[in-house]
């Protein structure tokens, strides 16, 4: 399931990325007269955290949940790992990610779109021409659609405007919620002139097959990590930034802020002095998309003995794809499957019970009503938590690029950013969130 699959670049910095693992094989220094609060254990923290603490930074990561990983967070009461965040190695070439598993242990399997079957609705299989001419043809049009259109409009209405008998299309109505909102945002919000930026590495795509936690675990075995440490206010006033968590205020030379932007938008942590303008209107430019994940488990497998199933259901971004779990690891009976953007949003106010009966009645459309009930489902809700408010930034209407660069930037050489959300070649991945962490440790270094 690849991130911007049809929009291939080239990558304007591969020497750095291509240098960028190496990075963690400096010895430790001895220990500097300065001090770094990291806001956050996500990977971006961490990533920031190990490289300072190899330094000899004195650092201290405060994560508000009681593990850490933030997005890459990994749900194993079933036995599996059902990674409830990031889940793929987006082209393991050059990807920084792909030698940090390799060092943390972290198995994978190689994922090819192509071994797939589709259904429509009624349980009709879709003939494998069918879909790939449409394929080919949302290739073509990603290519050329922001040709269309304008800063005030979103990819909806241009796409709508230029294709009108795909509007209601079940089959463009699925790849534009497989290929396009699930790798950027809402629709009715996706800036037409931007929603393909971002570089991408090449190869193949990979899906941790044991968690994508074990790399937040690896980060963060040399760093003092305090968990359950809720940051409710920093105050960059005085030549020490003073952070509040948990009725009570530490000090640093400095502070990373790795907060999702979701959180930011919420204003979850108060800013003294408020934060610059341009940085406070990225904040509200910047969109937040929604991606909720539900894993089934079943006594047996019923479906078929291929890596990606699709159904086209009539409304849109509503359990339409389904990762065979049992391809990757064969002593499991369980399928994963998604809900995007306001539907992601929406799943939030059903029960377990009901969201079943949602999957299983397009399971059942496909291969019949005798079909068995789960024995057990796991889900997300991404949107309502107060850790996140979402699942990771895009483009959206009124987004300029600059946004991100905004919200990297320091402000007074004490107060620094980091996540996904202020990388601008690499937004909205695990691997975008990793280098902004190196990004800013280095910033601080080079101080």
């Amino acid at each position: 399931m690849k991130r911007r699959k049809f929009i291939t670049k080239t990558i304007k910095h591969a020497g750095v990325i291509a240098l960028a693992p190496s990075l963690w094989a400096s010895c430790r220094k001895e220990p500097i007269d300065k001090s770094v609060i990291v806001i956050g254990a996500g990977i971006s923290g961490l990533a920031a955290a190990q490289k300072l603490t190899e330094k000899g930074y004195k650092v201290t990561v405060l994560e508000a949940q009681d593990k850490v990983g933030g997005r890459l967070r990994t749900n194993r009461t079933l036995g599996i790992a059902f990674d409830e965040g990031a889940s793929w190695i987006h082209g393991i070439t050059g990807n920084p990610i792909t030698d940090l598993a390799q060092k943390a242990g972290m198995t994978t399997f190689q994922t090819v779109d192509e071994n797939r079957k589709s259904y429509d609705i009624g349980g009709v299989v879709r003939s494998s021409a069918t879909y790939d001419t449409a394929e080919a043809e949302l290739e073509t049009i990603l290519n050329t659609l922001m040709k269309k259109g304008s800063a005030t409009q979103s990819f909806e209405t241009v796409f709508n405007a230029q294709y009108p008998n795909y509007a209601n299309n079940r089959l463009w109505k699925f790849l534009l919620s497989t290929y396009v909102t699930f790798d950027t945002g809402d629709l009715d919000k996706l800036s037409s002139l931007l929603y393909n930026e971002g570089e991408v590495f090449g190869g193949v795509e990979k899906i941790v097959t044991n968690g994508y936690d074990t790399i937040a675990h690896y980060l963060a075995g040399s760093v003092d990590v305090q968990l359950n440490r809720r940051v409710t206010q920093v105050d960059y006033t005085a030549d020490k930034v003073k952070v509040t968590h948990n009725g009570t205020v530490s000090e640093a030379d400095y502070v990373i802020v790795t907060v999702p932007l979701g959180v930011l938008k919420k204003n979850s942590i108060l800013f003294t002095p408020t934060l610059p303008s341009n940085k406070q209107t990225a904040i509200q430019k910047l969109g937040m998309n929604c991606v909720n994940k539900f894993l089934l488990t079943w006594s047996n497998a019923f479906w078929d003995d291929v890596q990606y199933i699709s159904y086209t259901p009539e409304i849109k971004d509503k359990f339409n794809y389904f990762v065979n779990v049992k391809k990757f690891n064969p002593s499991v009976n369980a399928l994963m499957t998604f809900a995007y953007a306001d539907y992601a949003r929406q799943t939030e106010t059903l029960t377990d019970a009901q969201v079943t009966a949602d999957i299983m009645a397009h399971l059942k459309d496909m291969y019949g009503t005798s079909i068995p009930n789960p024995t057990n489902m796991l889900r997300t809700k991404w949107n309502s938590n107060e850790n996140a408010f979402g699942s990771y930034s895009y483009t959206a209407v009124g987004t300029e690029m600059k946004h991100f660069d905004d919200m990297a930037a320091a402000v007074n050489n004490k107060l620094f950013f980091a996540g996904e959300h202020t990388e601008v070649d690499y937004f909205s991945t695990a691997h975008g969130a990793y280098l902004s962490g190196i990004r800013e440790a280095q910033k601080i270094i080079d101080l």
